[in-house]
């Protein structure tokens, strides 16, 4: 393959050969393994910091005497959920554990308007009490984005390239296992970058937020 010296990294071809030129190395193993490294970053990425692009929304259907809620394949972590009913209006559900609603509706032919959600597994939600008749549902939740190294593009690549970059090359020079001088200095570049993108999605697009239990930082 061939990698182009240009500094944008909206493109694979342009993240591989800075990773080459950070680690300073082209050996065919490393190289090989660079899919993996990129992967490995964007995970961390994904799981350390909030942001809307990382953010969908899916409208589905909650059946009545049904107290489960199938996840979309995709799911990571929900954002909100909401109950509709025949009339339009939207119900907010709580989260809670599977306990609370256990300990809450112990008797599940007592129905209702859902009023909390729990996750009960890594596939579904359980809803508390349940549901009393049909509703729609409206779930916003978090994802893992489709990687650069298979869409050949990405958000962090074309906004935020700083934290993907040396993200990346944390990963790459661990398997290298270089210097630790080395390996400090681009874990603190990580810290910083990755800092500097909590401060916009867990802070500047978060302070509209009114919901305890949701990650926020201070903005200055």
């Amino acid at each position: 393959m061939f990698y182009s010296s240009t500094t944008s990294l909206t493109a694979p071809d342009n993240l591989w050969y800075a990773i080459q030129t950070y680690c300073e190395t082209t050996e065919p193993s490393f190289v090989a393994n660079i899919p993996m490294f990129v992967d490995l970053a964007e995970e961390r990425i994904y799981n350390s910091v909030q942001l809307p692009a990382f953010r969908k929304n899916v409208v589905g259907n909650i059946t009545s005497g049904n107290k489960y809620l199938t996840l979309p394949t995709d799911w990571l972590a929900t954002s909100s959920l909401a109950v509709i009913d025949s009339s339009g209006n939207y119900s907010y559900l709580l989260d809670k554990d599977v306990n609370f609603i256990r300990e809450s509706y112990p008797n599940s032919t007592v129905t209702g308007t859902p009023q909390h959600s729990a996750i009960f597994d890594s596939n579904t939600l359980l809803l508390g009490p349940t549901p009393d008749t049909n509703y729609t549902s409206e779930l916003h939740y978090y994802y893992y984005p489709e990687s650069i190294v298979t869409a050949g593009t990405s958000w962090l690549g074309t906004n935020f390239e700083t934290v993907l970059l040396y993200g990346s090359v944390r990963e790459a020079y661990t398997y290298l296992k270089g210097e630790t001088d080395i390996s400090a200095s681009y874990e603190a570049k990580y810290q910083e970058a990755i800092g500097l993108l909590k401060v916009l999605g867990d802070g500047k697009d978060r302070r509209d937020a009114y919901r305890s239990g949701q990650v926020r930082v201070p903005v200055t």
